[in-house]
């Protein structure tokens, strides 16, 4: 699946707040934004709710993480054919709070590649933005662990990696699309996001733990 850019990308983590029909709730919220609106959004649900939410979304879907396994005799893991099977139109890969290994990384995109799957690989730094793009993902997200779920923007608060991480990556594979993430919570954020060089925002809190998700990923919009 060819996601369109810019993106919104909704990551709703194992917060209370987006478990069971919330989670659901938060699926719709983002359909009608974006039938309002015209805007690519994407969500990744719960791991529990891949299925159910994949089967009826309107919306591309995202697994939030996956295994560098095969099916097979495996307790407890998630393949990528598994999240295939149940509708999702791709993966986050090595998210900060799921750190693979680069070895891992590489087998996973180069998996989803072949099963028309969109890989989407979480990276902190210039560095591994660029080791990332070495592997051909189709979206690098750079998110600074210490931003994350601060409400401070990565796209104010060190804009220069933004910037940095867009440059280093079109350097190595000029297909690969960049996305900021990390305390991105306004229309605001994102259009300093995008102004940046970035081509979407990776975010959680900011809509999942919002009074209204719906107005939240509304005035998101604003800024693509």
């Amino acid at each position: 699946m060819k996601i369109r850019t810019p993106v919104i990308v909704l990551n709703v983590k194992a917060y209370a707040e987006s478990s069971g029909e919330r989670g659901v709730a938060l699926l719709k919220a983002c359909e009608e934004a974006s039938e309002e609106t015209g805007a690519s959004i994407v969500i990744c649900p719960q791991q529990v709710q891949l299925a159910l939410i994949a089967k009826q979304s309107r919306i591309p879907v995202f697994a939030q993480s996956v295994d560098a396994l095969d099916p097979g005799s495996q307790t407890g893991w998630v393949t990528l054919q598994s999240i295939k099977a149940v509708g999702a139109a791709g993966t986050l890969v090595n998210h900060s709070e799921h750190r693979l290994k680069l070895a891992e990384i590489e087998w996973i995109v180069s998996k989803a590649r072949e099963m028309d799957l969109v890989t989407c690989v979480c990276t902190n730094n210039v560095p591994v933005s660029m080791a990332a793009a070495a592997v051909s993902p189709d979206f690098v997200a750079v998110e600074p662990p210490e931003l994350i779920g601060s409400g401070i923007a990565v796209s104010r608060a060190d804009p220069q990696i933004v910037r940095n991480s867009v440059d280093a990556v079109k350097k190595v594979n000029r297909k690969v699309t960049v996305l900021c993430g990390a305390g991105i919570t306004t229309g605001d954020d994102v259009k300093a996001a995008i102004e940046l060089g970035s081509e979407g925002v990776l975010l959680a809190s900011g809509v999942v733990k919002a009074k209204n998700p719906k107005a939240a990923i509304l005035d998101l919009c604003k800024g693509l």
